[in-house]
């Protein structure tokens, strides 16, 4: 009787998903084991949220342009040069050879160490009590923003040139930690908490995918939050914004104004917003509205579901970036690519969340959406470098070079963009054990 009351073709339908789903399933998973999938994901992202950033940066600078330079469309003109000049670096970063980047990746690190030291001399820009621009006739550099990219670039080549030495971190952190520490010094001197803390996330992102063992890292919380609690006691504004964090309604009008008139702009949004340029925070009512605070924008215009297609922007992005660097034979590039993708989305989430009070402001941009020079301009590069990587993944390798031997040339994006054809990574022979790295570190080198 047990049995009688038991229906298998109902009981394997429940289970079974509908005919429409499986099918998308399969598609996707197909769509995803194509070898060039990595670099059309990449090229998706860096397009949307170029474009998206362009368009919530007229909307947020508009009023704020026309009152200062009696133009709305300022701020949006400047966006757009310093996004032309961030293209032709997307398109460095694409077409450069990874031999070559690695191998100027100490050279790169040097140059921006220099530069930081030249922001504290009198040739030094000070905007807003702090002085971290250099100025280069209408426009200005921020050297801090380029340090990023170069610290996870040399940082990869010293830790992977070091690998030979197993079980013995002391040696990996020597070179590694000291430069580090120089740039965070020479950052917070300007100073600049909000760089400081997107270096560190550099830093840690290195020492994470590198293989760091978990007592390091314990040890690194520690000297984290020493500093921390320092740095709110020299300066009165840090531990300021702290409080106001902690207690939002002890100061509304004067260290937790902005964070205030963020969540009034988010509230004013609901689900789908008041409409694109009808906010009325950007008039003078929330401060840096097409910086740090764009994202308040967006949620009171483009509402709830304007930013969630900015966190799923910024997913997708975190999930390609790790595929690139799981997809990758070449030990430097997996690691340059697990530490990129960890600081654009570490940053973007960084910044979203003190947007919605979950963390205390610090003063960090949206890659690519905020209103920026140096840092968009650096952020295309960083986009070009794991478009690169996509292009170098064993798979991607393969297909464009038997494009190229079936045809007789190039594929279209290749012709287009007058790029080279990828390199396969051969890795080096490993070296004895306990034995030393050249100082070229050939001994753990790869060679394209």
């Amino acid at each position: 009787m047990a049995q009688g009351r038991l229906v298998p073709g109902r009981s394997a339908q429940g289970r079974s998903a509908p005919g429409w789903v499986v099918a998308a399933r399969e598609r996707l998973t197909g769509w995803l084991a194509r070898p060039l999938t990595s670099l059309h994901l990449v090229l998706a992202v860096f397009g949307l949220l170029a474009l998206f950033g362009l368009v919530m940066v007229l909307s947020a600078s508009s009023v704020e342009s026309y009152t200062r330079a009696g133009s709305s469309y300022a701020v949006f003109v400047r966006q757009l040069v310093y996004c032309g000049l961030g293209l032709v670096l997307f398109w460095l970063g694409l077409r450069i050879p990874v031999r070559v980047l690695r191998g100027t990746s100490g050279l790169f690190l040097l140059v921006c160490v220099v530069l930081l030291a030249m922001v504290l001399s009198p040739l030094g820009a000070e905007i807003n009590g702090a002085q971290k621009w250099l100025r280069l006739g209408p426009l200005s550099l921020q050297p801090s923003e380029p340090a990023k990219l170069a610290l996870a670039l040399w940082g990869a080549h010293v830790l992977i040139t070091k690998r030979v030495l197993p079980r013995q971190w002391r040696h990996l952190l020597v070179p590694l930690v000291p430069m580090a520490v120089t740039i965070f010094a020479l950052v917070m001197l300007q100073p600049d908490l909000g760089t400081t803390i997107t270096l560190a996330v550099v830093l840690l992102a290195l020492l994470w995918f590198g293989g760091a063992p978990g007592e390091l890292f314990g040890a690194i919380a520690i000297a984290a939050l020493v500093g921390a609690v320092a740095m709110a006691g020299i300066a009165g504004y840090r531990s300021a914004r702290i409080v106001s964090f902690l207690n939002p309604g002890a100061d509304p009008q004067g260290a937790a104004y902005q964070a205030r008139q963020a969540m009034f702009s988010l509230a004013d949004g609901g689900w789908w917003g008041v409409g694109l340029g009808q906010g009325s925070a950007k008039w003078d009512y929330l401060p840096n509205a097409y910086n740090d605070f764009i994202f308040a924008i967006i949620g009171e215009e483009l509402g709830f579901l304007g930013c969630l297609v900015v966190l799923l922007l910024f997913g997708t992005l975190a999930y390609v970036g790790i595929r690139i660097a799981a997809r990758n034979t070449d030990p430097w590039i997996r690691l340059v690519a697990a530490t990129v993708t960890t600081w654009l989305v570490g940053q973007a989430a960084i910044n979203i969340g003190y947007v919605v009070g979950l963390l205390p402001i610090t003063g960090i941009p949206l890659p690519l959406i905020s209103s920026g020079g140096t840092s968009i301009a650096l952020t295309m590069l960083a986009f070009g470098l794991l478009a690169n990587f996509a292009r170098h993944e064993p798979q991607a390798v393969s297909a464009l070079r038997y494009e190229l031997t079936r045809s007789g040339r190039p594929d279209v994006l290749t012709r287009l963009l007058r790029l080279r054809p990828p390199v396969p990574y051969v890795p080096a022979s490993r070296p004895r054990a306990g034995a030393w790295p050249t100082s070229s570190g050939r001994s753990s080198r790869g060679r394209r």
